[in-house]
């Protein structure tokens, strides 16, 4: 596969948790079906479909009977910010966050579509990738940054920063919403040398 994903597709593609433990799996250095598998606590069925979604999205390379590796170059691919979407008249991302939060709260939700997605993805910093968060706690958090927490869980859901779903909740009396994080940058640390 040549194209890369992008820092949404990238998200997208770990969201699931099998994908997730997967590429755990085979970023720990665990490169054929079996050792995936059993590394990642998965059946090799489940492996299997797993690592054939991260190789069509782009994150791996390889197949069951030559083995997988992490596609380096598509992950910095993806940590590199696009060129155009992150700026709004002239005004890069970073002129927009200091116009927009100030002593870490947002002064206002930007109406201008291209500020808010700046300030949105900024937002996404705050949930973890591959982590599902309860409503209440998605709540507190952006809460922190604004009194209208609902709005901007809203937004964060609209322009695909966060999705959610139901689940049932621990007491299986209810359900409950969850959410993660679908899309945003993300800052991965430079290649170390061993």
């Amino acid at each position: 596969m040549d194209a890369s994903p992008g820092p949404r597709e990238l998200l997208a593609l770990l969201a699931e948790p099998d994908r997730l433990r997967a590429m755990a799996a085979v970023t720990l250095g665990a490169t054929t079906l079996p050792e995936v598998a059993e590394r990642a606590g998965l059946d090799p069925r489940s492996a299997a479909r797993a690592l054939g979604r991260l190789v069509a999205g782009g994150l791996l390379e390889g197949e069951a009977g030559k083995g997988y590796r992490v596609r380096t170059e598509a992950l910095r691919a993806a940590a590199i910010p696009p060129a155009s979407g992150a700026e709004d008249a002239g005004e890069p991302g970073d002129q927009v966050l200091r116009r927009f939060i100030r002593n870490g709260r947002l002064l206002a939700v930007p109406a201008a579509h291209g500020k808010r997605l700046v300030v949105l993805d900024h937002l996404a910093g705050l949930f973890e990738p591959g982590r599902r968060y309860p409503e209440a706690e998605v709540n507190r958090l952006l809460a922190a940054y604004h009194p209208d927490y609902a709005l901007l869980r809203r937004y964060l859901v609209d322009d695909g920063f966060l999705d959610r779903e139901d689940e049932p909740a621990p007491s299986g009396s209810s359900v409950v919403k969850v959410y993660w994080r679908t899309g945003g940058s993300v800052e991965l640390a430079p290649p170390t040398s061993s």
